[in-house]
């Protein structure tokens, strides 16, 4: 069974800061087994899944039916709530019991849809929580023990060949990095696993939430979606040809993103000339529905910075976001990350070509940070200047692997 290293300081590091921990990933990550797990180490705990009928009751007739917790002198039990979420006064609720207990029991509470963003009637919880993200497994991920750069002139060092961290790589690249198909680590598994699983996120979570008449149409939209990786994303083109408005396309995309099943990426324009300003690239959190190998290595490598600089966030590393770069001529870098939006290194995904490309030069040459580019090829680890700077050229998983 895989550990899942670092997210366990999701509750260690900071049970003592907060007595209300909230934790948010795309369905099936594995937040339900990470909180069990949690729980599994506490001298008294309470497990309670919204999803779970009786569990429904309880909470409507009872809310505070955890006062019924079988405890320890001197410990503090710790409840989980899954899928707080689905709620309807979720926010109020957990307002409520934080205010009225939070210095006799700890929370614990995880959600498939983004905590921050679901429901926003009802009173703020501004100040009561931590808040963290749980993706699916990446190789940032699965060799690490701790969570940051601790020395950032690593991303300037050529990388270690990772056994481990290439054979993660390989399955994930068939079979994606959720859980499930991953364990199993076959395409016929993940075949099975894929079909069922965007249709419960959209028809079951989504639809119940939102009541979307047009489940249909929201399905072919994102079914619409894998053909956009890689690409700035134009909802009129997809309103076009769905036969519905520019401004319902642009709030299905926006609740794609509150469920986890996409992330976009905006354009960074500060010190770039000619720069674009609006227009979005779409990435998914499964990968593998992508066919074309290429714009997939490019998905999996943004999934594997999104969770980097997620995860700094959360843990309070500084304030990390990632970008694109792209101009007016069309000359792009994929990804860009910075920390209060100063850039601090930039990243190009090529499925095997090692060349340097062009444009990640001159991006390189007028921010002045280190630039990688990475292959979806065994064993490539090259350092080659460029004017006064550096590029390395390597193998994705042994350089993400570092990437902590």
């Amino acid at each position: 069974m895989i550990k899942r290293g670092y997210y366990k300081r999701i509750w260690t590091d900071f049970d003592a800061e907060k007595h209300l921990v909230l934790v948010s990933g795309p369905r099936q990550a594995g937040k339900t087994t990470l909180a069990k797990d949690i729980a599994s180490r506490e001298p008294s705990s309470l497990y309670f899944n919204y999803d779970i009928p009786a569990n429904k009751v309880k909470i409507l007739q009872n809310p505070t039916f955890f006062e019924e917790v079988d405890r320890e002198k001197g410990t503090l039990p710790l409840i989980i709530l899954d899928e707080i979420h689905k709620y309807r006064d979720w926010k109020n609720y957990l307002k409520g019991i934080y205010d009225g207990y939070s210095d006799e029991f700890r929370f614990l509470a995880t959600g498939s849809g983004r905590l921050e963003l679901s429901r926003k009637k009802g009173d703020s919880l501004a100040g009561r929580y931590l808040h963290f993200h749980l993706y699916p497994f990446t190789v940032g991920e699965l060799p690490a023990s701790s969570t940051g750069i601790d020395d950032k002139d690593v991303l300037l060092e050529i990388p270690e060949q990772n056994r481990k961290a290439q054979e993660a790589w390989e399955t994930m690249f068939h079979v994606s990095g959720f859980p499930e198909p991953f364990l199993k680590g076959t395409k016929m598994k993940y075949r099975r696993w894929a079909k069922s699983y965007h249709s419960q996120v959209i028809r079951d979570d989504i639809r119940d939430e939102y009541a979307v008449r047009q489940v249909d149409t929201m399905e072919a939209l994102y079914f619409l979606l894998s053909e956009c990786v890689g690409n700035p994303f134009s909802c009129s083109n997809h309103a076009r040809i769905l036969k519905i408005s520019h401004k319902t396309v642009s709030s299905w995309i926006s609740v794609f993103e509150r469920f986890f099943l996409i992330f976009k990426l905006r354009p960074y324009s500060r010190r770039i000339s000619r720069s674009l300003v609006k227009e979005p690239k779409i990435y998914f959190y499964d990968y593998c529905r992508i066919e074309d190998h290429a714009l997939r290595f490019e998905n999996m490598v943004a999934v594997e910075l999104s969770r980097a600089v997620t995860l700094w966030t959360d843990f309070g590393l500084g304030e990390y976001d990632l970008w694109y770069l792209r101009n007016k001529e069309k000359e792009e870098v994929d990804f860009l990350v910075t920390e209060r939006g100063k850039p601090q290194f930039m990243v190009e995904a090529k499925l095997s070509d090692t060349t340097i490309s062009p444009s990640l030069m001159k991006f390189q040459n007028a921010l002045g940070v280190p630039a990688i580019q990475l292959v979806n090829t065994p064993n490539v680890a090259r350092k080659i200047r460029n004017a006064s700077n550096t590029i390395i050229v390597a193998s994705a998983p042994n350089w993400l692997a570092c990437l902590n």
